[in-house]
């Protein structure tokens, strides 16, 4: 028979993917946090977690049962808060990525209240909604998944971030042939946006330099800043002082989703997150 305590510890080890930190949260010691979810495992028939060197990652079946765990916890929470005649209400936890919370979300965190918030990329944004460990994720999405429902929220168009007195910036909006004989700052050559950048520089047969390889908006930016070289971002992120942004026609628009677990549709609290964030945008 599984234990309500077990489905709680395992809830706490799928937040931390690392027995160490969830036993500390927890205060029991690490054996004894490997014997309830082994224990767990062994009642589910299942493993819920898998060993990839040092990484942690869950089983679809250990994101169902954090899934269990964490709805099971929320009831037990509203239906004491009910006994006691005391209203409790829960953080919905938002999952996004450094994007969106420097440009996309600041008027949401400013004035939603309870919220939690966790710091995600895509991948990982998906992976936390799908395990129960965000009511909400925000991100950029190439392809759109089938086990959860997602929301357009906004697109924007990709633009070229130069110096306000260059050359380009008599054009009002640029095409990817512009481009031509530039050094740019881009992603890492894993990243989709490096990707889609690469793919039409090469069809437009344009020629190009990289100037340098930089993670995250932030810094991308500031290499700009510095004179290495010019960069192509989303038309949400802000070009710092001194410079100016040019829309690249022929480069697809970047689009943000909202993303929930396909239950929670009809969510009051969760509806009204989601309102929230789309009046931030509007």
């Amino acid at each position: 028979m599984v234990q309500t305590d077990a489905l709680a510890a395992f809830a706490v080890f799928a937040d931390h993917l690392n027995f160490t930190h969830a036993a500390v949260a927890l205060h029991i010691s690490q054996p004894a946090l490997h014997v309830k979810v082994n224990k767990l495992a062994a009642e589910v028939g299942r493993p819920l977690y898998q060993r990839n060197g040092r990484v942690l990652t869950l089983t679809p079946e250990g994101e169902a049962v954090a899934r269990f765990a964490r709805d099971l916890d929320t009831r037990m929470s509203a239906f004491l808060a009910e006994v006691r005649d005391a209203a409790v209400l829960r953080p919905l936890t938002l999952a996004a990525g450094e994007g969106a919370y420097l440009y996309l979300l600041g008027d949401v965190i400013r004035t939603f209240r309870p919220l939690k918030l966790i710091n995600r990329d895509s991948a990982r944004m998906l992976a936390a909604v799908r395990a129960g460990r965000a009511d909400l994720g925000i991100g950029v999405l190439e392809v759109l998944p089938d086990d959860v429902t997602t929301v357009l929220l906004a697109s924007y168009p990709q633009t070229l971030v130069l110096p306000a007195d260059h050359p380009l910036t008599t054009h009002a909006e640029l095409t990817i042939r512009d481009l031509q004989g530039l050094s740019l700052v881009l992603p890492p050559a894993n990243r989709p946006h490096r990707r889609t950048v690469e793919r039409a520089l090469r069809a437009a047969e344009v020629d190009w330099t990289l100037a340098i390889e930089a993670e995250g908006w932030p810094l991308t930016l500031h290499f700009v800043t510095l004179g290495v070289g010019l960069s192509i971002v989303n038309g949400c992120v802000r070009p710092p002082a001194g410079f100016t942004a040019r829309e690249i026609t022929d480069l697809p628009r970047v689009p943000y989703y909202a993303v929930h677990l396909r239950d929670r549709a009809n969510d009051a609290r969760l509806a009204e997150l989601l309102t929230a964030i789309r009046l931030g945008l509007a």
